[in-house]
């Protein structure tokens, strides 16, 4: 070899450094390779590494991804495939040199590590520093300790198929502004920043600026906006002004920062413009817009309408709410302690949420009649809203059989995400579908979508319910003490082989509707209620 590696290891913390010529990788590899057993034996081990085995492995793999060895390094991961494109970029595509990492103490068989590195292209150069950690575990056919491969290892805003670039970025940026002119950025509004990123991956060139040299995060999925990194040498930027509000913003980023795996969404129902978008969870995935769930009872806001609209029943009318139903040999139960009202009226089963109620009427509908109260009158379900980002219009398809009942309580096949929710929320509230915008269609001459909307007698009887729900029924302690013209829904909604339901809660505050959803944040009321609320009292 033509370099030494030499590793100190002082108080159980192992620096890797770079040095002359070769002594430490070889012997570290040639350990790890003969699967750290004595006297060349055949034994396979088995159990958790140990912790000599954990400071050999980690500390010959980041050894040979600093030296830029990918193929090494990728072998001693248990997905050499996999890791060594993944490693290979690092010095190719994206332009990285000067590599030093600095491993810190294990935890457990886990090791966290700092990369330094110098960025260079097109005469351009800048430092990179970032931190990230990797997990050693056995093979499960050689029993060798390996690292754990996931491309976070490399860096950790990388995902399957993401790749490392560095060269001439893919959109210009842009300043992106809320409606009065705010500059949105992702230091003040964290979780805009993949939204931010969306934006002007579509609107860059549209809003004027040019491109700067960027590292950047490649992503495979098609359609999705790369995630710069580092900027080398900045573009010139464009104004794109949005939809939101700096001001909902920050309370729905406030909101959702005390729920983990949390999303909310507020639109103007008056216009179908969305005020704010913002997500908390781990994987930075906006679910708010993307998110494909049950949404449980808050469902019954558009079961309701069906019913009401196919002459079915009113809000006034018969909906009793018997302890337990049976459809189709499937027997559906109302939430613990609920007490049971064979005389309810469609109205107080909705605001007390009760499951049976609709469930009964599993008899009197048919499998598309969901289907089609959703699409024709709240704009669900046709693939086809163009926000000015992806996202996801919801899906009730017909559904017959057991999720024929199902459906009707937010179960079954239905999927949905709070952007949804707060659209049918404004629907309900105003009667007409405004298909929600993140950007005007101004901008690029979009189609938005366009439905049919309810009839004057079926708002006017949603909003008496919804109201209702707001100020004596399941939403009533959640509400209280906001003003103005307000209504609501709750939901949980179960989900196979979790202990506890997602969390769902929709609601209005005169011309402000929004919905959120915690996974696994229990009944509505205990976690999406509290930040619907929140972005409620804000956008007042």
């Amino acid at each position: 070899m033509g370099r030494k590696v030499r590793t100190a290891v002082i108080g159980g913390v192992f620096a890797v450094m770079v040095g002359g010529a070769g002594y430490g990788a070889y012997n570290v590899l040639s350990a790890v390779t003969d699967d750290g057993g004595s006297g060349g034996s055949d034994r396979v081990r088995s159990g958790p590494p140990v912790g000599s085995e954990i400071e050999e492995t980690s500390t010959a793999f980041l050894t040979a991804w600093q030296e830029g060895r990918s193929g090494p390094a990728a072998a001693l991961t248990d997905n050499a495939a996999g890791a060594e494109p993944v490693l290979t970029s690092f010095g190719t595509t994206a332009h990285l040199k000067d590599v030093r990492i600095t491993p810190s103490k294990a935890t457990g068989a886990t090791v966290p590590f700092t990369v330094k590195a110098t960025v260079s292209f097109g005469g351009k150069s800048r430092p990179l520093s970032y931190r990230s950690e990797l997990t050693v575990v056995r093979g499960r056919t050689t029993g060798r300790a390996l690292v754990d491969w996931r491309p976070s290892v490399v860096h950790p805003r990388l995902v399957a198929g993401d790749t490392l670039i560095t060269g001439e970025a893919a959109s210009p940026p842009i300043e992106a502004v809320d409606r009065d002119g705010t500059v949105l950025t992702e230091d003040r509004y964290p979780s805009l920043g993949p939204i931010l990123d969306e934006l002007r991956a579509k609107y860059g060139a549209a809003a004027g600026g040019s491109p700067g040299i960027e590292l950047a995060v490649k992503h495979r999925a098609e359609g999705s906006a790369d995630t710069t990194l580092l900027t080398l040498a900045e573009g010139r930027k464009g104004t794109l002004r949005t939809t939101l509000s700096a001001r909902v913003q920050a309370a729905a980023e406030k909101a959702v920062a005390g729920y983990d795996e949390s999303s909310v969404v507020a639109v103007k129902p008056s216009t179908g413009e969305v005020l704010a978008v913002a997500n908390h969870r781990a994987d930075g995935f906006n679910a708010a817009f993307l998110g494909t769930r049950a949404p449980g009872s808050t469902m019954k806001i558009i079961s309701a309408a069906a019913l009401i609209d196919a002459g079915l029943t009113t809000a006034d009318g018969p909906a009793t709410c018997p302890p337990e139903a049976v459809w189709q040999s499937q027997t559906f139960h109302n939430l613990k302690g609920m007490a049971p009202n064979l005389d309810a009226t469609l109205s107080e089963s909705f605001a007390r949420s009760c499951n049976t109620a609709f469930v009964k009427f599993a008899d009197d509908v048919r499998p598309d009649t969901l289907t089609k109260e959703a699409q024709d009158r709240f704009g669900l379900g046709r693939d086809n809203w163009k926000t000015g980002i992806p996202s996801f219009d919801g899906s009730v398809p017909a559904s017959g059989g057991p999720d024929t009942a199902a459906n009707l309580i937010g179960q079954g096949q239905v999927q949905l995400n709070p952007l949804n929710m707060a659209s049918v929320t404004a629907t309900a509230m105003t009667g007409r579908f405004r298909q929600p915008v993140l950007v005007s269609p101004k901008l690029d001459d979009r189609e938005l979508a366009t439905a049919r909307g309810l009839p004057g007698a079926t708002v006017s009887q949603l909003r008496a319910m919804m109201n209702r729900t707001a100020t004596s029924g399941t939403a009533a302690q959640v509400m209280a003490g906001l003003g103005g013209s307000v209504g609501a829904k709750t939901g949980s909604a179960e989900v196979d082989g979790r202990s506890r339901s997602d969390s769902w809660f929709t609601g209005y505050r005169d011309d402000v509707a929004a919905a959120a959803m915690t996974q696994d944040g229990g009944h509505g009321v205990d976690a999406a209620g509290p930040i619907v609320a929140s972005v409620l009292r804000a956008g007042g």
